[in-house]
């Protein structure tokens, strides 16, 4: 059976990033994120759909959206979805859909430097090793 598990999204956070460590030391970030959804109804009336999720990083990224993310600015992020399920201490059954973050991208313009140019960089939650010279095309 073939599967494939790949969310895009791109939000404003609904809370500040909460960072913490795994016991391993690994740092992670926890944070909300919304998307809004406009359509027109039948009657033309202007009608909003906001959807909440819940997302989580680990390792350097977590530290980077720490550091510069906070309620209200915009994110964009690619990850996988994930959904749990527990029991709550009254004994009902809850579950929860997160996305796991792999990549984030600055999509605002608060990056910006001295020089004015963007700061719109793709952060990717793994270290690829650069390409050896033979295997640069030019």
């Amino acid at each position: 059976m073939a599967s494939y598990n790949k969310v895009i999204m791109m939000g404003n956070l609904t809370r500040d990033p909460q960072l913490s460590y795994l016991p391993s030391q690994t740092p992670v970030v926890e944070f909300g994120l919304a998307t809004n959804h406009r359509w027109r109804d039948r009657e033309g009336n202007q009608k909003e759909d906001v959807c909440f999720v819940d997302c989580q990083c680990f390792g350097k990224s977590a530290e980077n959206i720490n550091k510069y993310f906070k309620k209200g600015r915009p994110i964009m992020i690619e990850g996988r979805l994930t959904f749990s399920t527990w029991e709550a201490q009254d004994g009902s059954k809850r579950s929860k859909h997160r996305i796991f973050i792999d990549n984030f991208t600055f999509v605002d313009s608060r990056g910006q430097d001295s020089a004015g140019s963007s700061d719109t960089n793709d952060y990717r939650n793994s270290n690829p090793e650069p390409p050896k010279d033979d295997d640069i095309p030019f």
